[in-house]
């Protein structure tokens, strides 16, 4: 199965809430039952494939559904008006709009859509970081295995020492990858394992150093000072590390995002994101604000727990998924 049909069947598996009411609206038939389409116009454009004119009341329903699948006030009205621009008033298909929305939303994401990018420092030190339960664990657990069957050595520094769970699970993705995991006892300092990591991975010539850190609370600045503190720790050893400070972002806290993106740029100095667990919502337009907002690259997005399941971030394919249209 390609990334693409498994990212457009997961993405929107689950039932589509985002502008409730709208297909009935639009269809002019209120009362009538109508059965759920994929993507975020299956509700808008309702079930009939007739044209229809592109006017104000669609526009409208167009960008509170937008809105609501957490694109944003200020991008969805960007992407409505140039949708509308040189379409107002003409009568378009649902094919005709998932075509252009999707083409808008494209145009968004592609120059923010770049792979991780690999130097010839040695060690890169990728710090990995991100709020509880965002997926970090496994997102270095499936980068590690990745990067190791691209040829590269890789060591992973298990930095969240307060949870005895998150290192048993580098451990296993360790073990999976034939990656070694360098490991502290439960409460030790992050920092001090930051640094005797980084002087392993110096010592044994790998090519990248993957360092976990615990679940940062955006509203805990003990714990963030704590990751800042890592960050100057790293610096004393390589004054360029860390050369990647990747953000992991849950899909399923929405607008939550945007501000997790903020605090942690102020504090560790973001590179680029991951997206997590798109499988799970039907709100992936915060990926197009994310982008439209910060311009931070998107390196990977995830669909599911399994190793292929993070894959490197496709503009068209992610947005044809999000519209539901087929490729």
């Amino acid at each position: 199965m390609s990334f693409f049909k498994k990212l457009r069947d997961k993405m929107f598996r689950s039932s589509d809430k985002i502008g409730a009411g709208l297909e009935d609206l639009v269809a002019g038939a209120p009362d009538a039952p109508t059965a759920e389409k994929p993507g975020l116009l299956g509700r808008l454009l309702g079930r009939d494939e007739s044209r229809r004119v592109l006017d104000d009341a669609m526009l409208e329903s167009l960008e509170e559904l937008l809105i609501q699948s957490d694109m944003g006030v200020d991008t969805a009205l960007r992407v409505t008006a140039n949708i509308a621009e040189g379409r107002f008033g003409k009568r378009i298909s649902s094919a005709d709009l998932k075509e252009a929305l999707a083409a808008e939303i494209a145009r968004i994401m592609e120059p923010v859509a770049r792979p991780l990018p690999i130097y010839a420092q040695k060690p890169q030190v990728v710090l990995v970081v991100g709020v509880n339960g965002s997926g970090k664990t496994t997102t270095i657990g499936k980068l590690a295995s990745q990067f190791k069957e691209a040829g590269k050595s890789v060591v992973i520094a298990a930095g969240d020492t307060f949870r005895a769970a998150a290192v048993e699970q580098l451990q296993i993705w360790g073990q999976r990858a034939g990656v070694p995991v360098l490991t502290a006892p439960e409460g030790s300092d992050p920092a001090s394992l930051a640094f005797d990591a980084l002087t392993k991975a110096q010592a044994d010539g790998a090519d990248l150093l993957l360092i976990d850190t615990a679940g940062r609370l955006q509203n805990r600045a003990d714990l963030m000072e704590e990751l800042a503190k890592i960050v100057r720790v790293l610096r004393k050893k390589d004054p360029s590390a860390p050369h990647n400070t990747l953000l992991v972002l849950d899909a399923t806290t929405g607008q939550n995002a945007l501000t997790q993106v903020e605090i942690f740029s102020k504090i560790a100095d973001v590179s680029g994101l991951v997206m997590t667990k798109l499988d799970g919502t039907a709100r992936g337009g915060v990926l197009v604000a994310l982008a439209d907002k910060f311009g931070l690259p998107i390196h990977a997005i995830g669909v599911g727990e399994q190793i292929d399941d993070l894959s490197p971030f496709d503009p068209q394919d992610f947005a044809n998924a999000l519209v539901g249209r087929d490729a």
